[in-house]
């Protein structure tokens, strides 16, 4: 990403740090188009643990997340100390069996290192019929250039395994890899993972939050334009399948 793209208050602080979420939500807060982005995502994501039985409610990677103001019973969470309640590897999650109503993550499944192991343990604390719900990187043309081009993390949708080491949680990632789990391999997941049946794969409203600079670009649209954007998102609502940027997937544990 060029130099002048940034978002200047994120200059010189350390990615996956305690200021750095701090920054995001911040950043989030402040401007209108990325708030209004957020809030629809964590409406969508609350929507499927209304259609889940009663248990715990798990963010992972809760980071800059300020869903626990919209679901204060929702236990947050991330592998990175004094940002969350708790921290938690999604790989070994610290729950009881069947114990868990949702799981839900925003922009955080692409950077688990072994997403199996995560299956395996959401399978194991699921209530049956229990959801995992995530907003995740889309697979659309505008995706795939974007994330590839003007993004710090890896977008590689070319890997044949889901696996990648890890040593920085932040930026060891494959923001591809939702797609190469539930579309491309769709088939591979089903066989390793019968009892989690894939409900949903949405894409997302993309436009304003492109505009809006989202958490890590300089915002450079006037506030008073915001409405016109707000506007042209829905007629631009055809193109989502050429430029959505995120989808967001449902997955229940079968009964």
């Amino acid at each position: 990403m060029p130099s002048w793209l940034k978002e200047p208050r994120l200059r010189g602080v350390v990615s996956g740090s305690p200021e750095f979420f701090a920054l995001q939500r911040e950043i989030i807060q402040s401007r209108p188009l990325i708030k209004r982005t957020y809030d629809d995502w964590y409406a969508r994501l609350l929507d499927d643990v209304r259609s889940a039985p009663p248990g715990i409610i798990l963010e992972l990677g809760s980071g800059g997340s300020y869903l626990k103001e919209l679901e204060p019973a929702a236990v947050t969470s991330d592998v990175i100390l004094h940002v969350a309640e708790r921290v938690i590897d999604a790989r070994k999650l610290p729950f009881a069996d069947r114990s868990l109503r949702a799981i839900l993550a925003t922009h955080v499944f692409h950077h688990i290192p072994d997403v199996d192991a995560f299956f395996s343990e959401a399978e194991r604390t699921l209530v049956p019929g229990g959801v995992i719900s995530m907003i995740e990187v889309a697979h659309t043309p505008f995706a795939r250039f974007f994330f590839r081009n003007f993004h710090h993390e890896p977008y590689e949708d070319s890997r044949q395994g889901w696996s990648f080491a890890q040593t920085d949680s932040m930026m060891d990632s494959n923001q591809a890899l939702s797609w190469m789990v539930f579309a491309r391999d769709r088939a591979q997941f089903e066989m390793r993972h019968p009892r989690l049946a894939i409900e949903k794969m949405e894409l997302m409203p993309w436009f304003t939050y492109f505009v809006s600079g989202g958490v890590t670009r300089r915002n450079i649209i006037p506030r008073w334009l915001n409405p016109l954007f707000i506007a042209g998102e829905h007629v631009l609502t055809p193109l989502a399948r050429l430029c959505s940027l995120y989808w967001h997937i449902r997955i229940r544990l079968r009964g």
